[in-house]
Parts: C-alpha cells; structure tokens; sequence
C-alpha cells in the first residue's frame, strides 16, 4: 500500500506523548492521536496533518471505536498514563490504585491486543511502551505507582517472548523525572506541590522522550 507509515500515539493530548506524535510525524508518520481530551489531540492532529479522535483507554467500547478501522498500523506509542497520589499502603485509596491500574496496565493491554493485527499486517510493526524508572526501583508512599510501572514492563517483556518470529518488534522507554503534567495529576492540580518535585534539577522534557521513541 501507498502513503505514509502510521504511528497510534495515545495520550497525546499533552506532554510525552504530543512531543512524540511530532517526533514522529517530522520523521514522515502520519500520526493518530488519541486523548480523551478531544479537543486537544484534533488541535494537534490537524498541526500535524493527522487524525485526531477521543480515546479513554479505561473504557474497552473507545478503544474498539479508536481502533476500528486501522488495518495497516506500523507504530504504536502506549503512553497513555499516570499516577495518582503518594499514600503509603497503610492509607491507600482503592480507587486511586484501580485507576492507574486501569491507565496503565489495562490500557496498554486493550490497545495493544486490538491493534495486533494491523501491526503484523504492516509487516514491520513496532509496540512501543513508555514505562518509568519506576518500573525498576519502589519508594515509600510509591507502592501504587511502581507497581503499575512494574507491570507494564513485565508485560513488554512477555509481549516480546510470544512475538519472536513475527515481525513486531517490542522496546520500552523507561524515562527517570521529566516536567509535564504528570506532577500535576497526581497532586490533584496542587501547582506548587507539583513544582517542587523538580526544584533543584534539570528534569528531562517530553521532547527528550519523544527522541528516545522516534530514533527506536
């Protein structure tokens, strides 16, 4: 088939991954971004001469409608995301913890799982995993967390294992602290909360990461 590669990049709606659907899309992808932010990712969808549609990768019913009618995809950028709060398990909200699992892991598995097809039917597909430090070390107050990042490296690493000998290649991106939004979904909008994580250092950019992707 004809036309540019295209690269799924969800959460696209900000940070990481707006700066990789622009990484991607200077390196000749035609970009589908999805958020569910909409305004957001059709903004940077037509900036980008892309497709921009909602996606809340919590729900399975939008994954399948993001999904749907892409048949040919060579890339896709699982960075939808996140974590919520810093309790200690002692205090730990259920619902805090079921969220990012529901982000994170649960997101990351439907996107995967629906677009499968269409990456090996590209022939050169490439899953993409925007993981975290996290996923390798624990802190107090960071059980929820790491315990996602965990997960989700586990299962790029088994994801890889079942796809030897098809022509999907599986890499992680495991970025330390990079100044987005992140802080400040997880302090619930506490700007200075937020701002304080990267006083006294030169955290990494989305702009870093999204080097990172677009030369794997």
């Amino acid at each position: 088939e004809g036309g540019r590669p295209i690269a799924v990049v969800t959460g696209a709606s900000a940070g990481i991954g707006a700066a990789t659907a622009r990484a991607l899309a200077r390196d000749g992808f035609e970009v589908v971004v999805g958020a569910r932010r909409r305004e957001r990712v059709e903004a940077l969808a037509h900036e980008l001469g892309g497709r921009g549609r909602a996606l809340d990768v919590t729900d399975a019913a939008s994954v399948e409608a993001f999904c749907r009618d892409l048949e040919r995809v060579q890339v896709l950028v699982n960075n939808a995301g996140g974590a919520l709060g810093v309790d200690p398990v002692a205090t730990a909200r259920d619902e805090d913890w079921q969220r990012m699992y529901e982000t994170n892991v649960m997101g990351t598995l439907r996107m995967t799982r629906a677009l499968l097809p269409a990456l090996e039917a590209s022939g050169a597909g490439h899953v993409v995993v925007i993981g975290s430090i996290a996923g390798f070390g624990t802190y107090a107050g960071g059980a929820g967390y790491t315990g996602v990042k965990h997960a989700e490296r586990a299962f790029a690493r088994c994801l890889r294992l079942e796809l030897v000998g098809r022509p999907i290649r599986v890499t992680e991106v495991d970025p330390g602290l990079v100044e987005t939004e992140f802080s400040l979904v997880r302090f619930q909008g506490d700007a200075e909360r937020a701002a304080s994580v990267y006083r006294g250092m030169t955290p990494l950019t989305g702009a870093d990461v999204a080097e990172a992707v677009a030369w794997a």
